[in-house]
């Protein structure tokens, strides 16, 4: 069986983050991962589809490879970044430049 993704899967993901955007304050710093339980479940989903979008890429060097299947890896990590910003409820862990640094 053959796995085929279409450009309305990616437009579906687009429109998805669009969506969950829309609720989100703007991004003012580096979120890091974590927060709630489900945004840090998020986070690592996000991490997992981001390898498979690098080991897609090196597939795609040596073989032929539904360029469509690259878009939509890289929308999928994009969708659970906003996913993990929507769990944290607008209470993402922002990173602090030098914040942790020792006095």
């Amino acid at each position: 069986m053959v796995l085929r993704m279409i450009a309305a899967q990616v437009a579906w993901l687009e429109a998805a983050i669009d969506a969950l955007n829309e609720a989100l304050p703007p991004l003012t710093s580096f979120i890091l991962p974590g927060g709630s339980p489900g945004a840090a479940a998020l986070h690592v989903a996000r991490t997992i589809a981001r390898r498979a979008e690098r080991a897609a890429v090196t597939t795609a060097r040596a073989e032929p490879l539904n360029p469509e299947a690259l878009i939509y890896l890289n929308r999928l990590s994009d969708y659970l970044f906003v996913a993990a910003r929507t769990a944290n409820a607008g209470a993402d862990p922002l990173w602090v430049p030098g914040g942790s640094r020792q006095p």
